[in-house]
């Protein structure tokens, strides 16, 4: 079932002060867990982000035209790795979170890649249940942690298009 009313499209490079919005917002509730560093890496500033669309594309959920989620990929090989995947708190539980990870695995297929990895922090805990609701499963593969903070790395193995 979809939510209503969210679109999932790829977003532009000057939408990153709403996309750093939303990462702040996002990520505030758990800043005390994170490291000075680790807050700041996980929260970038517009600056930074406008720099990541050389990178891979980042995509935007949208609701009544605002940005309520977003989620960007770069290509590593033959695997994708998912990156600053973030909803605003109230959008929390709609399914924007689901329609990204669709969007990022069928760019995936696209591409043939045989899978999607990505980094979480452990005290995200709902972010990893939808992870592993998608699929994801937890791996030993580094990093595992971020300036001082604890991280683990999920995968997901994709079959092959049809």
């Amino acid at each position: 079932m979809n939510p209503p009313n969210i679109l999932i499209r790829l977003a532009v490079s000057a939408e990153a002060a709403s996309i750093a919005a939303v990462l702040h917002q996002a990520f505030v509730e758990y800043k005390s867990l994170y490291t000075p560093e680790a807050f700041a890496a996980t929260t970038p500033t517009t600056e930074h982000l406008q720099k990541r669309w050389d990178e891979g594309p980042v995509w935007v959920a949208v609701h009544s035209d605002l940005i309520v989620g977003t989620v960007g990929a770069v290509p590593e090989g033959e695997a994708l790795y998912v990156r600053s995947m973030a909803l605003l708190p109230a959008a929390r539980g709609q399914g924007s979170g689901r329609l990204l990870l669709e969007q990022i695995e069928r760019f995936a297929h696209e591409r043939g890649d045989r899978r999607l990895f990505l980094s979480t922090t452990p005290f995200l805990i709902r972010a990893i249940r939808l992870y592993e609701r998608f699929g994801f499963q937890q791996s030993s593969d580094g990093p595992h942690d971020l300036f001082g903070t604890p991280l683990f790395t999920m995968v997901k193995t994709l079959r092959p298009a049809d």
